[in-house]
């Protein structure tokens, strides 16, 4: 039984952490079926755009991507026990790697790039472990609020230019999309208040088609169903008399390397949508978990010649958006995709999609992924008096934007022969991680002492906004459910959420027993 299940009906509806006296849903049955189901289908839309563009630009096969974006998610929740609500979609990080391998999306070359980028899952499996045998507190020390923070903003103001070149095909009609998202979400009542995607992305569809920006005649052509999954589309097709072993290998290590970077942004992606929900999914189900659905995700995906998976930005707008937090929500959008997968005439309508429509929805929620990384150097009360912090968080957002801006969008080095890039937030990310663990920083406990101060018992309840750092602050540990933070958002608990407000909320540990570390953090700060 997973944690959204155990939480009863009254407890359904709780502080949001985001925005005091706001309300945030975790359990959606309360909202009643067809509510659950409007909330899935903007999820849904929500990822549409960014997934269905990854194989417009590779190749791939859209059909194919939906799928497996449906059952990667599903996955990837059955992993992480249905706790995390996050959507996988196609990624794009892997796209130098398909263009590398298929520079014009030739579809016999197509799946050696995919066999390529499930050897890249594979990496997943093994930063899975590692999370397994040391555990997240000791891992997590080296990604606290001063570096997860600025990667969650980078990954927002990165993907800012798409959502601008996707508007300048129409602002009129982009202007559209932003306007009813804002109005809807800001002025509406009821139901129109917490879909604002859905009704911008119909919205905006609507006017660009009577201004004659929709093209339907792919449409008219289109079948109402049809298999998602071709054969020669898949890595399987590869193993015969006409296997080339070279380009296979080729692949596999132009392309491998390119996960490091992606399982970076999974760590970011889960500071991210823990930040926003007000829960620690970094410690459960865990950072091992989530990685190893993402991996799993991915490999499946691309042996049937889908795009590599990937947690998605997009949908954690959704989340701080809506405020309905409950994971049964992304997993009927997972179902809804699937669905759709199997008609072709519908994938056709989704193409036929404006690219300024998708651009006006981007806008929004690009802004909201990167003001959520603000808000975790806010909640965190990272200090930014101190030269290290300013110079950790200088070189992240410097190296990250800087390098995807720049003329080649990535830093590149060649080895045996094969061209290797590294993007800019891939660069960014480890100079703020290894800055971390180079440069002084006084007063900061040891691992050692965290987990000391972890094993006590505590006096009173926290308060809700309250959150214990190691370090610059961290995530907070709900293995101890006692607000020992690991990397950098808001204290969360079996029995209540640790919310902004000022009210007390129960903590307690697995045994029931309430705790909390304020009065020993008076004798040792941390942060």
């Amino acid at each position: 039984m997973t944690e959204q299940e155990t939480i009863p009906q009254d407890q359904a509806v709780a502080d949001d952490a985001a925005a005091p006296g706001a309300k945030a849903v975790y359990d959606a049955r309360s909202l009643g079926a067809p509510r659950m189901a409007l909330f899935g289908l903007q999820h849904m839309f929500a990822m549409f755009g960014a997934t269905i563009l990854v194989p417009t630009l590779t190749g791939l096969s859209v059909s194919a991507t939906l799928l497996f974006a449906g059952i990667g998610t599903l996955l990837f929740h059955l992993i992480s026990k249905g706790q995390v609500p996050a959507f996988l979609g196609s990624s794009f990080a892997f796209i130098a790697g398909y263009a590398a391998i298929a520079p014009n999306g030739e579809a016999e070359l197509l799946p050696y790039a995919c066999l390529g980028v499930a050897c890249a899952g594979l990496l997943y499996l093994v930063l899975s472990a590692l999370f397994r045998v040391f555990g997240p507190l000791r891992v997590m020390r080296f990604f606290p609020p001063v570096v997860t923070g600025p990667i969650v903003i980078s990954i927002g103001l990165i993907l800012a230019s798409s959502a601008i070149a996707n508007c300048e095909t129409n602002w009129p009609v982009a202007l559209v999309a932003i306007a009813i998202i804002i109005v809807a979400n800001i002025w509406g009542r009821g139901m129109i208040r917490i879909i604002p995607i859905l009704l911008g992305v119909i919205g905006a569809y609507l006017v660009a088609a009577l201004v004659g920006e929709v093209d339907f005649a792919p449409v008219a052509e289109a079948d109402w169903i049809g298999l998602p999954v071709l054969w020669d589309n898949t890595v399987f097709s590869l193993f015969g008399p006409g296997f080339n072993a070279g380009l296979a290998i080729t692949a596999i290590i132009t392309i491998m390397p390119l996960a490091f970077a992606t399982m970076i942004e999974h760590i970011g992606d889960m500071s991210a949508i823990s930040s926003t929900c007000g829960r620690n999914y970094i410690a459960n189900p865990g950072l091992h978990r989530t990685l190893l659905g993402d991996g799993l995700a991915t490999i499946l995906a691309s042996l049937f010649g889908a795009p590599a998976n990937t947690t998605y930005g997009e949908n954690t707008g959704v989340l701080a958006l809506t405020r309905v937090f409950d994971p049964r929500v992304v997993r009927l959008a997972a179902l809804f995709a699937i669905v759709f997968s199997f008609c072709p005439k519908f994938a056709a309508v989704i193409a036929a999609m404006p690219a300024c429509v998708i651009g006006g929805v981007s806008l929004v929620l690009y802004g909201m992924i990167s003001a959520v990384g603000i808000r975790n150097l806010v909640e965190n009360h990272v200090d930014f008096t101190r030269s290290r912090n300013v110079l950790i968080t200088a070189i992240v957002l410097v190296l990250s934007l800087g390098i995807a801006y720049s003329a080649s969008g990535a830093v590149t080095i060649v080895v045996a022969g094969v061209t290797i890039g590294f993007s800019g937030l891939a660069v960014g990310s480890v100079a703020g991680i290894l800055l971390n663990v180079v440069l002084p920083d006084d007063g900061a406990p040891t691992a050692a002492a965290v987990e000391e101060l972890a094993a006590q018992p505590a006096s009173r309840p926290l308060k809700r906004g309250e959150a214990v750092s190691a370090g610059e602050g961290a995530l907070a540990d709900e293995t101890v459910a006692a607000g020992v933070a690991a990397s950098g958002a808001v204290a969360g608990t079996e029995a209540g959420v640790v919310a902004a407000g000022g009210e007390t909320a129960p903590a307690a540990s697995e045994d029931g027993a309430p705790r909390a570390l304020e009065d020993e953090l008076e004798n040792e700060r941390i942060g």
